[in-house]
């Protein structure tokens, strides 16, 4: 083993650890404190609820809802505490939901950037973001029947912005540079036609919505949420650790990757399918939060190493802490209101990529 792949490999162990102490402490911060404060020994014994944990009936109804736990079988919930409600039912979700969403935009990004060979690649840029927003953004004003299925139209809705995306940019095969601005393109268009569906919408309520979702938001997150996210979490986190080598090789250049026998435009399009999903299921929840996957790749690999498993396995636990931290600062920093995440986010990207131009001169350049 080289040196160099030594001190990534330890550097992943601490990273883990970091971030793993974070996401502990924005929990606990997140359990703890809202409009009916409660102090952290109280938000541990309503989370270790006996009437929770030792009754299957109980959990079932507030993880898998209602419908489904009478479906299986399950008898009626108990009775909880006041404190058990409001952890289980509102606030835990929430820190659930930013775990699920922080891996998947982690993930995509990860993915993208090694599709693409650009380091600056994201959802957002390659417009998988920006589809499957403008899909959603069409469910809630114009089709709002259709909310239950919200997660399949947002991955839609990045699919089709990636084959248009990757229609554009095809000139017998693709290259990273003709997919970046074939990206931009897209993303703007999506970006103005969202804007457009605003004027279609004559409630007020569903337009503030919809504008809080185009910011990014946790705000009002529930099981719901959490079940809508999770297995398709699993799915693209499995799926991109499977294609670690894949991903590797691709790093190579194109012109490697065929001497080693890898078709690369198929490669290239399973692989963004798998970030597709990812971020369609995090745009669904949570709508669009900016820069995650654009930051964790970069701090992951600056501690951990290039190798693609390396860097997947620090993304899983560095995208919860930094977006379970900034939903953190977001809901607490100007209380009683709350910041969408986003907002946030988009903040600690803009400073996050200033310091890194100013300490890496040759960033960014060919």
């Amino acid at each position: 083993m080289t040196a160099a792949n030594e001190s990534a490999r330890k550097g992943l162990a601490p990273l883990i650890a970091v971030s793993l102490v974070i996401v502990a402490v924005a929990a606990l911060a997140q359990l703890t404190i809202g409009s009916f404060e409660m102090s952290a020994a109280t938000a541990a014994r309503a989370l270790a609820d006996p009437e929770v944990w030792g009754k299957p009936a109980t959990f079932a109804h507030l993880v898998l809802g209602d419908g489904t736990a009478d479906a299986l079988g399950f008898g009626p919930a108990g009775r909880l505490s006041t404190e058990s409600l409001i952890v289980w039912n509102v606030r835990l979700p929430r820190v659930l939901v930013a775990i699920f969403v922080g891996i998947n935009l982690s993930l995509a990004g990860t993915i993208l950037q090694a599709v693409t060979r650009n380091e600056m690649a994201s959802p957002y840029l390659l417009g998988v973001s920006s589809g499957a927003g403008l899909a959603a953004i069409a469910v809630l004003v114009l089709f709002p029947a259709l909310s239950p299925l919200l997660p399949a139209v947002a991955m839609a809705g990045g699919a089709v912005a990636f084959l248009l995306v990757y229609a554009i940019a095809w000139n017998r095969g693709t290259s990273p540079v003709r997919l970046v601005l074939a990206g931009v393109v897209v993303a703007a268009i999506a970006g103005s036609m969202q804007t457009g569906l605003f004027f279609l919408a004559k409630d007020l309520n569903v337009i503030q919505n919809a504008l809080a979702w185009t910011t990014g938001s946790l705000t009002g997150t529930g099981w719901e949420q959490v079940r809508q996210v999770a297995p398709w979490t699993f799915v693209a986190l499995l799926t991109a650790l499977a294609s670690a080598r894949q991903l590797d090789v691709l790093q190579l250049g194109e012109a490697t990757a065929r001497a080693l026998g890898m078709r690369v435009e198929r490669a290239r399009f399973l692989l963004a399918a798998t970030a597709i999903v990812a971020t369609g299921s995090a745009v669904a929840v949570a709508g669009l939060v900016g820069f995650v996957g654009l930051i964790v790749p970069h701090v992951v690999r600056t501690l951990a190493g290039s190798a693609h498993r390396r860097l997947l396995t620090g993304c899983v636990f560095a995208g919860p802490a930094l977006l379970g931290s900034a939903d953190a600062f977001a809901r607490l920093a100007v209380r009683p209101s709350q910041l969408p995440v986003g907002i946030v986010t988009g903040c600690i990207g803009g400073i996050f990529f200033l310091y890194l131009m100013r300490r890496r001169r040759e960033f960014g350049k060919p």
